[in-house]
């Protein structure tokens, strides 16, 4: 065999990754970074308890297929029905579920000009056509997501909040009274993956079964299990059945169940995550702002910060950063890429931060 009969489809995307990740980078450079702050992890980690009932996971059974326990928990949580949640491999995974099932090639999709990539990969490997709008003052700008909906007939709009990669967020009314302009038929995808970082008044004051919405959200964030990869959406029952007919059923590790349920039961635990995450933003942008940057408001575990340069002068300093030992990332769309991302870090990794970044500044501009 000479060539292998991929489709026309496949045959047609480029040969790209939505993220290049530490590790690669690592590899690379033949050394481990001395401050990861760039995958917007949660380095305070997951609840002792939630560590503990992964280690006791009798690992030789499958996952739940229904994930029963956990969506029984999760609905418990907000006060739903367990038909109203799915749970899939992070939001990542969810997110190709729910494109296999609503778009067919061809179908218009909706979404900011440098918003999560991941879900961009989906589109396109379905063979959705991606029609995006640009921020507006460092948010996504709803209204003109909503209007491009009307234009190109949109099945999905999608709409991270709070944000990723600005970490800015709209209130959750704000976008309630924006739904009365999204077009019948278009579906808003709502990614609240940093919800639980956020102040109160971001989450959306509407029912979870509304048929307009489906909300993803995840345990990777302030949860602290990015590596247990758990995420859920929830949404109208007969969107959520629908899930069924595509979804892997045995996609959900148990070790991965068990941990979500347990970190969903430690809620002094996410507590004391929440604040230490407010102490790591606030520290941040005072490291940034004594080296003459300009720190943007985050509802996020992470803060964008305005290089002031351009696009240029942020990645000479993301340069400077990473060759230096820390990583960290910055967004690539204009004009968002005139800004570096920061994650929340430990005390530890902020002080490697405060000692790196002036001298990475000092060294773009001396040229």
């Amino acid at each position: 065999m000479t060539e292998f009969r991929l489709t026309s489809l496949a045959q047609s995307l480029p040969d790209t990754v939505p993220f290049v990740g530490p590790e690669t980078q690592e590899r690379a450079r033949a050394r481990l970074f001395d401050a990861r702050l760039g995958a917007n992890e949660n380095v305070f980690g997951p609840s002792p308890i939630a560590i503990r009932a992964m280690a006791e996971t009798q690992h030789w059974m499958y996952g739940d297929p229904e994930s029963f326990e956990l969506r029984e928990a999760l609905a418990d949580h907000h006060g739903i029905t367990p038909d109203m949640i799915v749970v899939g491999e992070g939001i990542d995974g969810l997110l190709g579920y729910l494109v296999r099932i609503m778009v067919a090639p061809g179908d218009a999709v909706v979404t900011s000009d440098g918003a999560y990539p991941t879900f961009n990969y989906h589109v396109e490997g379905y063979g959705g056509v991606l029609h995006k709008v640009p921020y507006r003052d460092d948010k996504e700008d709803v209204d003109a997501l909503f209007k491009k909906a009307a234009e190109v007939d949109a099945k999905l709009v999608y709409l991270a909040n709070p944000d990723n990669p600005m970490g800015t967020a709209h209130d959750g009314t704000d976008i309630v009274a924006a739904l009365q302009h999204l077009p019948e038929g278009t579906l808003l995808v709502l990614d609240e993956a940093y919800l639980e970082c956020a102040p109160q008044g971001v989450a959306l004051p509407l029912p979870m079964d509304d048929p307009r919405v489906i909300r993803m959200r995840t345990f990777s964030k302030a949860y602290g299990l990015a590596g247990a990869r758990v995420g859920y959406a929830m949404g109208a029952p007969d969107l959520i059945g629908a899930f069924d007919k595509v979804r892997n059923h045995f996609g959900m590790n148990r070790a991965a169940q068990a941990g979500a349920l347990a970190a969903l039961d430690d809620q002094t635990w996410l507590r004391s995550v929440q604040a230490r995450i407010v102490a790591s933003r606030n520290r941040i942008a005072d490291i940034t702002r004594k080296n003459g940057l300009k720190p943007i408001p985050s509802a996020a575990n992470f803060v964008a910060i305005d290089c002031g340069g351009g696009p240029e002068y942020a990645k000479a300093v993301l340069y400077e950063m990473v060759s230096r030992g820390v990583f960290i990332r910055m967004p690539l769309a204009a004009p968002q890429n005139r800004c570096i991302r920061i994650s929340c870090g430990t005390p530890a990794q902020l002080d490697i931060l405060t000692e790196i970044l002036p001298v990475a500044v000092r060294a773009v501009e001396m040229g």
